[in-house]
């Protein structure tokens, strides 16, 4: 009895080579799951970019019912947090008309703001997207109050 207690005893655990594959199906799995987030990463950005710029939109909306006037190109979207300073000064600016001080887009870039918009409409709103570039496609693509 007391023999095969330790033989039993002495080959208990796991073998050097069963670790190795142990690591190794570990490491893959890893790693496959890591480049799977990556893609929804970027999709996130896109999809903060287009609700943060219907935010600004909303916000401008309710400025505007304020102090029948959108920000001038040169007040920009700051005009959204605290009340300009300089001309032309809107009267009955009734601030702030977001939670928070304008945001840069999720990629590190100050969102544009053009007064008049685009085709004829008030103001514009873009966000040039990962690169930074006019125009481009998938994450590089542009988002923009004007387009869906």
């Amino acid at each position: 009895m007391i023999c095969n207690y330790r033989f039993n005893k002495l080959n208990e655990g796991w073998t050097f080579i069963e670790t190795l594959i142990v690591i190794a199906i570990v490491l893959i799995l890893t790693s496959s799951v890591g480049f799977m987030s990556f893609r929804y990463i970027d999709k996130a950005k896109t999809v903060t970019g287009r609700s943060q710029i219907e935010t600004f939109t909303l916000a401008l909306n309710s400025y505007f019912f304020d102090t029948r006037s959108f920000p001038t190109a040169s007040q920009g979207l700051a005009a959204l947090w605290e009340e300009p300073r300089f001309s032309p000064i809107p009267e009955g600016w009734r601030g702030p008309y977001l939670d928070k001080p304008v945001p840069q887009d999720p990629w590190g870039n100050e969102y544009e703001y053009q007064v008049p918009g685009p085709h004829n409409l008030p103001f514009g709103i873009r966000s040039l997207g990962a690169d930074g570039l006019q125009g481009g496609s998938g994450i590089m693509e542009d988002i923009s109050s004007w387009e869906n």
